[in-house]
């Protein structure tokens, strides 16, 4: 079992950037692949970016490539950096885990869930 929690979310403005974290506890964390998701009210969970067991692999979502950076290091902590903000960026932002090898880009291939970190983006 991993157990996820999520921080650094917080208002800023449109054009601003955010660096969100995720800190792992519980199996060893480079057995797992690492995923980030948002919910917008009313919307359902959308994909955001994923990174491979070892780093070495990276996918985004078409709507944040070039703005957001997924990033692992070896002490069990996974980061979203997100540059230019826009306003649509705003969401509850949640990250994930799963055994599996490959880059899931579905909700449903994610085993283990953070608790979520808002994120308001004002224009």
């Amino acid at each position: 079992q991993v157990q996820l929690v999520e921080s650094g979310g917080g208002l800023v403005q449109a054009g601003g950037s955010l660096r969100l974290s995720c800190v792992a506890s519980g199996r060893t964390f480079n057995t797992y692949t690492m995923g980030w998701f948002r919910q917008a009210p009313g919307k359902e969970r959308e994909f955001v970016a994923v990174i491979s067991r070892n780093g070495g692999s990276t996918y985004y979502a078409e709507s944040v490539k070039g703005r957001f950076t997924i990033i692992r290091d070896n002490d069990k902590n996974t980061y979203l950096q997100m540059n230019s903000l826009k306003s649509e960026d705003t969401a509850v932002y949640y990250c994930a885990a799963n055994v599996k090898y490959g880059l899931g880009t579905s909700w449903a291939w994610y085993d283990h869930w953070g608790q979520g970190t808002q994120v308001t983006v004002s224009s």
